[in-house]
């Protein structure tokens, strides 16, 4: 079966962790493997050109793909981002990165290769950031469980007693236990107003044994707790940031005097859409 040539100055890559192997046609000197250093990108790229490459695909493998993509684009060519599941899987195809190329440079210059959504470039900023502070939310919550297993491998029954001890009343305790407050009594008058466990309760859950290993321990993972969360602090200050100039460039606002509420509410919202 013979497919018709769309894409007549096209150029294919499998990419790799460690090198990418090119192609732009069925012969050797149409082939070309380089490393993945800036130097052997702009290399690839120079190579395109010169052979009047306009338009190049590759797959999205893991994120070694996002420097060569940039790099495409800035040498004028137009890059082509595919899902693998639209090259792989094929039969009697030769398992090697080259033979993947070749196969990646056919099926696009035919035109069988749908591009994968890419979103500008300061939403991927934008996205980046948004996911690097789920990360940093998965990190407080897993400090969070260790701090609850430190009080009750103790015998301090704070989480039996107060449903989010990293709130005010848990921490104000938390941070006295820390300090070398020891008496139950002393720590139960810590707790706010608003706790609905009365002061009998709280004392009996903070007698405990207060072991040095365990101690030690819970100030280690309060301390990375708090160091976590002033850094999702500067993490959402610099989203609001790219937000306020996205809002802007899109011309929703003339100027920087947005309001705070309405730079929150924006925001919030394009955090939980990049989500």
């Amino acid at each position: 079966m013979l497919f018709e040539i769309k894409n007549g100055n096209a150029g294919g890559v499998d990419v790799g962790s460690k090198f990418h192997c090119a192609s732009i046609g069925p012969l050797p000197t149409q082939q070309m493997t380089v490393g993945v250093t800036t130097a052997d990108l702009r290399k690839l790229c120079e190579w395109f050109v010169s052979n009047k490459v306009e338009t190049v695909a590759m797959e999205s493998t893991g994120f070694y793909w996002k420097q060569l993509f940039v790099m495409i684009q800035e040498y004028g060519m137009e890059a082509v981002l595919v899902n693998p599941l639209f090259t792989k899987n094929i039969r009697n195809r030769k398992p090697s990165d080259m033979a993947d190329a070749q196969w990646i440079w056919k099926l696009h210059a035919t035109g069988l290769l749908p591009s994968s959504f890419q979103p500008s470039a300061e939403i991927e900023q934008i996205r980046t950031l948004a996911r690097h502070r789920k990360s940093l939310l998965e990190g407080t919550s897993r400090c969070v469980k260790k701090i609850q297993k430190s009080l009750v491998l103790m015998n301090i029954q704070l989480p039996a007693v107060i449903s989010d001890i990293m709130g005010t009343s848990g921490k104000a305790i938390i941070r006295a236990i820390l300090s070398g407050q020891r008496d139950a009594k002393e720590l139960a008058q810590l707790a706010g107003k608003n706790l609905k466990t009365s002061k009998e309760d709280l004392e009996k859950a903070l007698e405990g044994n207060w072991r040095e290993s365990n101690l030690f321990e819970l100030k280690q993972n309060y301390d990375h707790y708090e160091f976590l969360r002033s850094q999702i602090e500067e993490c959402d200050t610099k989203i609001d940031e790219l937000i306020t100039l996205l809002i802007i460039k899109d011309g929703k606002s003339d100027d920087l005097s947005l309001t705070k509420s309405k730079k929150k509410k924006e925001g919030k919202r394009m955090r939980q859409s990049l989500k």
